[in-house]
């Protein structure tokens, strides 16, 4: 005898038919149970299939950690990459350039064409990366150099007496240098109208006032080797100095640099070496009259293309930052006589700097991805005049 539990197959309400009518309505019941276990069924499945795939993604992912100068350096990256891969995403966070990364993993060289999977790197692994010498660029040994030489600064401060003040009106030029200074003299602000050439370098400056837009007349600005920062100087101050041809702020602690620094419209030589500037701004084509831009030492990522807009341009030294290439407008710079771009991640120049600027006698290629075969394919197809290159590891 079949014993039917209604409740348990969700009949509340239970009518009482003849059995004819009974055996079509449970019937009608199983289709509906069918249907219910299947979407069930499909829904455990669906679920599966994305922690299956979750999982899949989950291991084809590995954390590694890289070993360099005593520093643990945390990469997250498919192992499907290659080691080429790797050493790029190295390359702005140890600036060491990469092929003059070496990394060693249980005692073997990474290929570079090689996938992480395929050099059995795996998940949590820690490698070893080893820099050739020569191949910085960025914070690199001569940034390290111009660190340490900011200790050897005076260590007693330099008494700057009323006398002194009197002598440098007279001569228009103010040498402050090697003071030990920790702030600017306000006596300095009274010499205003007198001022022509203010030489504040190898101090301990933090800050440049609003102030310094009192010496209206002034044609030389040195205040290199401090420790400027970007918070801590008046720009609106410094680019009020109108009659300003040459400005030096390298070594300091500077990572940007304003648009209103344009507005220097006289100025013929401007250093910013070794700092940490990533970028320089668009408004530098302004700077029609810049003669020479020292901009080396650096983190720079690109350069604008109005840097072709400053045509008066002699000298221009961008090595050891993060470049992988330039605008095709430095081809403008027609009176350009001196390149400096070694220990960049250049791979190849706009061959308009070839074909148009044919003053160009020096170009340092040097710890760059340009070889001797790509220049030779250039000046096969372009006259090119005599130009010292330098080109090498």
């Amino acid at each position: 005898m079949l014993i039917l539990n209604f409740k348990a197959i969700g009949i509340k309400n239970i009518e009482f038919f003849p059995r004819c009518h009974l055996q079509v309505k449970l019937q009608n019941l199983a289709p509906r149970a069918a249907q219910k276990s299947r979407r069930e069924t499909d829904r455990r499945d669906a679920q599966k299939k994305r922690r299956m795939e979750k999982d899949e993604k989950s291991s084809d992912t590995a954390n590694i950690t890289i070993k360099f100068s005593g520093q643990s350096i945390p990469i997250s990256l498919s192992l499907e990459s290659t080691i080429r891969d790797l050493k790029s995403l190295l390359q702005p966070l140890t600036n060491v350039l990469p092929r003059g990364q070496k990394l060693i993993f249980k005692g073997r060289i990474l290929d570079d064409h090689v996938t992480l999977r395929s050099s059995g790197v795996s998940d949590r692994a820690k490698i070893m990366l080893v820099a050739s010498q020569g191949l910085h660029q960025g914070d690199g040994p001569i940034s390290r150099l111009a660190n340490a030489n900011r200790g050897k600064k005076n260590e007693k401060s330099v008494a700057v007496g009323k006398s002194h003040f009197e002598r440098w009106k007279s001569t228009g030029v103010f040498a402050l240098s090697g003071c030990n200074l920790t702030a600017i003299p306000d006596e300095l602000w009274t010499c205003g109208p007198y001022a022509r050439v203010l030489d504040l370098s190898h101090n301990s400056l933090q800050d440049v006032p609003a102030s310094i837009g009192l010496l209206c007349y002034l044609e030389r600005l040195l205040l290199n080797a401090n420790e400027i920062l970007d918070d801590f100087i008046s720009w609106e101050g410094l680019t009020s100095l109108k009659s300003l041809t040459v400005l030096s702020l390298s070594q300091n602690h500077l990572k940007s640099l304003p648009s209103a620094l344009g507005s220097l419209s006289c100025l013929r030589e401007l250093d910013v070496a070794n700092n940490n500037i990533t970028c320089l701004p668009t408004e530098i084509g302004c700077l029609t009259q810049l003669q020479v831009l020292k901009a080396n030492n650096n983190r720079l990522y690109n350069v604008p293309a109005s840097i072709g807009e400053c045509t008066a341009l002699l000298e221009v030294d961008l090595m050891a930052n993060l470049l992988v290439e330039l605008p095709e407008t430095f081809g403008n710079l027609q009176n350009l006589k001196a390149l400096y771009l070694s220990n960049n991640g250049l791979k190849a120049l706009p061959p308009t700097l070839f074909k148009m600027c044919t003053q160009l006698s020096t170009l340092d290629l040097h710890g760059t991805q340009i070889t001797m075969d790509m220049l030779r394919q250039c000046f096969d197809s372009l006259k090119v005049g005599k130009i010292l290159i330098h080109v090498g590891a």
